[in-house]
């Protein structure tokens, strides 16, 4: 594993790195193996990494992302109104939880209705759940997907997933596979990731009273919070697993083909030889250069939109419950067990009056 910002930094591009997991097996075994199971960017080295990013990377645009900011707020705003004065109230599953569910359905043109369902496969996914629980989440959203997406080939609309389906480069376009494959790892990273930004970020502000006052102070400071809060209390803590095609050096230390190489992202973010301050909390520093995001070719494409939501629903809950508190002693909170995200069980919160 790997800890230091420059390491970290280095192998996230470091194409002897590899995503596929066959350079575990012996050279004679790889052949009759599948690179991945699914055709997933995540999974991918270049070429076919590169093939697939040009082709979502057209629908996929900052400008797409900035007009869901307006519905973001929206969804915020009612959310916040369904809020309490009185607690305790789990602010995990009353907001953190349900917003990024309400924009990764909008972005992807899922029914209101089936809001439910998505989210619940999504954290079985992730979470401490058995390996057959995982399977069969994954298997339920895998056909949800393809019927969807068929019903947008039919239909099409001005979500992403119609956006995606007509793009096309030279005649190239995405298989049924790769648009299905394309929707899960939106749905699991766009709303695991978010979650985990919105739920760490409040608990920064709510246990840092001076970070929280200066965003009173001066709101227009939300951007940089939301980037210093990727940086300190990463929503990702390790990047997924790269594997090594030959025997590489780093830090003097030779790590030998065919290793299993993990990447600490959270580590690398609060790395002293950085930031000689890193392990404190400054909403007002400029924490760009962090890798909550990763770095290179496998930079999470939806970042952007993880940073308007981080914007929108901070902001928006910091501002309209002004008297917003934790319900109980912050050494009491239970965070979720799972190597790659960092996020909080619950946080059970008193919301105080709405300003």
């Amino acid at each position: 594993m790997m800890f230091d910002h420059a390491d970290v930094r280095a192998a996230l591009t470091d194409p002897r790195l590899s995503k596929d997991w066959r350079y575990t097996l012996p050279a004679d075994q790889r052949a009759g193996q599948p690179a991945t199971p699914i055709p997933m960017m995540i999974l991918m080295d270049p070429p076919e990494h590169t093939r697939l990013r040009k082709l979502v990377s057209r629908a996929f645009t900052v400008r797409r992302m900035e007009e869901l900011r307006p519905r973001i707020a929206e969804f915020a705003d009612g959310l916040l109104a369904e809020l309490p004065e009185d607690g305790p109230v789990d602010l995990m599953a009353r907001y953190a939880f349900l917003l990024p569910v309400f924009v990764i359905c909008e972005l992807l043109g899922v029914p209101a209705e089936d809001r439910d369902d998505f989210a619940s496969w999504s954290n079985v996914m992730v979470d401490e759940s058995t390996q057959d629980q995982a399977m069969e989440a994954s298997t339920k959203l895998h056909a949800y997907l393809s019927t969807l997406i068929d019903a947008k080939r039919d239909n099409p609309d001005d979500a992403l997933i119609s956006g995606l389906i007509e793009v096309a480069d030279e005649g190239d376009v995405l298989s049924q596979e790769e648009l299905v494959a394309m929707a899960m790892l939106l749905l699991i990273a766009g709303h695991e990731t978010t979650v985990n930004l919105i739920g760490n970020g409040v608990l920064a502000l709510l246990t840092h009273p001076e970070q929280r006052a200066l965003l009173a102070e001066r709101p227009e400071l939300i951007a940089s919070a939301v980037e210093e809060f990727l940086r300190w209390d990463s929503p990702v803590h390790s990047a997924p697993a790269r594997f090594a095609a030959e025997d590489v050096e780093y830090s003097g230390v030779t790590i030998p083909a065919g290793a299993v190489v993990s990447l600490s992202l959270a580590s690398a973010n609060r790395d002293d030889a950085r930031l000689p301050d890193a392990a404190e909390l400054k909403i007002d520093r400029d924490a760009g250069g962090h890798v909550a995001f990763g770095h290179g070719l496998h930079h999470c494409l939806g970042a952007q939109l993880a940073r308007i939501e981080g914007q929108e629903a901070i902001g928006r809950l910091m501002a309209r419950r002004p008297e917003l508190a934790l319900a109980v002693d912050p050494a009491e909170l239970v965070y979720r067990r799972s190597t790659l995200v960092r996020g909080l069980r619950t946080m059970p919160v008193t919301p105080g009056p709405a300003a």
